[in-house]
């Protein structure tokens, strides 16, 4: 079973800069982050597999990095250049099963945690 804690979260200005962090404990092979904007339905953000390949929304390239630290059970969403638009509360998301990199930025992940939020004001 897979356990997630995400922190990290907070209110910036537009351009400024936040990096999440998620704790994580149990055997995952991807790694994720989502985000849900009032209203809004849950969007990939960026996927990181067990090889590192890596995937991001279109939205968020070049400003969002995503990051795993294995020594420390640690996986990090470090986002610059923020805008208000990027305002959402982010989730921590995993999944175990080898082929969840295919996934993408599809919200079949097993495990998600509680959600952090970020909100840009303008």
């Amino acid at each position: 079973h897979v356990q997630l804690v995400e922190s990290g979260g907070g209110s910036v200005q537009a351009g400024g800069s936040l990096r999440l962090s998620c704790a994580f404990s149990g055997y995952t092979y991807c790694m994720a982050w989502f985000r849900q904007a009032p209203g809004k339905g849950r969007e990939g953000v960026a996927v990181i597999a067990a090889d590192d390949r890596t995937t991001y929304a279109d939205s968020v390239k070049g400003r969002f990095t995503i990051s795993k630290d294995n020594a420390q059970n640690t996986l990090y969403l470090q986002m610059n250049s923020l805008k208000p638009e990027d305002t959402a509360m982010y989730y921590c998301v995993a999944d175990a099963r080898g082929w969840c990199f295919d996934y993408g930025l599809r919200t079949l992940y097993n495990y998600w945690g509680q959600g952090t939020q970020v909100t840009v004001s303008p």
